[in-house]
């Protein structure tokens, strides 16, 4: 095989849903985040892994995202919309069955007359100035808001992986002076609030990087694993170069393996020149820059030639290559490219 290999352990995407779920009490629901194809590892099978887990209430980011959810789970599990109703929205989320999570006064007009009666939930801005309602905004349409009945009051954490940031607690305590007494269910917590605590739990919980093995669950199982064939080893003199721009050069004898993958695989060009791939337990440093389809590794300190190296698997998280990258573990799972052989695992097999 001359391309990469992403294996997807969907028993350890149950599995840290199922830890997520127990740390929060048992009348507090936990949904599963699956916006962007759950985060690139592919919506279809994510979603009916969750639910097997016991995943009722899906989250994606927009209604066109909705589709492949409920054509993976059928028409029981609820799915949301965090950007809301959004003009051209109305067919697929009155045919999909889709709960917008509204976002402003023109949102809460729109859906309330193109589609009087349908399910929805309203996302409030309590300090990331990103989506939902301001505290005025909130105030002004409150009444005629809950008079609608919505499913959800909620609203993002926007410092939830920084355990003492002040900002956690100003949007707490915003979130409760917005939502306290309306009787309707509340959701603030994603991951990181779900490792906040308690407090920050309310009726809904909604994680997201947890589930796919990212920070800042430390305890999440690992759920990606990624290895490159080797196209070709060649051996170097000093002074010799590898790769574009001859950013690599030798200093010594040196064995290169050329690595089927590249920046059209999502594997970021900062890796150039200071990432590692592994061979068994064994680091093998990056050579030169980070090409389009290919990767220069030295192997020169292996006993033979690998067939294949790893750059995601139990020696390197998403987490690590992202620290590595300079980005965070999000965009190394969203980047995943389409060009991968995708395995699909259950059991640890």
């Amino acid at each position: 095989m001359s391309i990469g290999r992403l294996t997807i352990d969907l028993d350890a995407l149950a599995e840290n849903w199922r830890a997520l779920d127990a740390m929060s009490a048992p009348e507090v629901q936990t949904a599963a985040v699956v916006k962007a194809d759950a985060y690139g590892l592919g919506v279809a099978k994510a979603a009916r892994a969750l639910a097997a887990a016991g995943a009722r209430r899906f989250f994606v980011a927009v209604a066109e995202e909705g589709s492949a959810v409920r054509e993976a789970l059928g028409p029981g599990p609820e799915i949301a919309v965090f950007s809301g109703h959004m003009p051209g929205d109305t067919d697929m989320i009155h045919d999909l069955a889709l709960v917008p999570m509204l976002n402003s006064i023109d949102q809460m007009t729109r859906h309330f007359e193109a589609l009087p009666g349908h399910p929805f939930g309203i996302q409030l801005d309590t300090g990331m100035n990103r989506l939902g309602m301001e505290p005025a905004e909130w105030a002004a349409v409150r009444e005629l808001a809950l008079g609608q009945g919505p499913r959800l009051l909620m609203s993002h954490l926007a410092c939830a992986d920084e355990p003492d940031h002040e900002m956690n607690r100003q949007q707490l305590d915003a979130f409760i002076e917005m939502t306290e007494g309306t009787g309707v269910p509340r959701s603030l917590a994603a991951t990181g609030g779900i490792l906040l605590g308690p407090e920050y739990h309310f009726d809904l919980t909604r994680p997201g990087i947890g589930l796919y093995g990212g920070l800042p669950y430390e305890d999440a199982r690992p759920v990606a694993e990624l290895e490159l064939p080797v196209i070709q080893i060649r051996d170097l003199k000093a002074g010799e170069s590898v790769g574009y721009g001859n950013t690599f050069v030798a200093d010594r004898p040196t064995r290169v393996a050329t690595v089927s993958g590249g920046y059209a695989d999502g594997l970021s060009r900062h890796l150039s020149n200071h990432g590692v791939l592994f061979f068994e337990d064994t680091p093998c440093p990056i050579l030169g820059r980070v090409s389009m389809d290919m990767i220069g590794v030295d192997v020169s300190h292996l006993q033979a030639a690998p067939p294949a190296l790893a750059m995601l698997g139990a020696q390197q998280t998403v987490d690590d290559l992202a620290q590595a990258a300079g980005t965070i573990g999000y965009e190394v799972l969203t980047q995943l490219g389409r060009r991968y052989a995708r395995r699909y695992a259950r059991g640890r097999d």
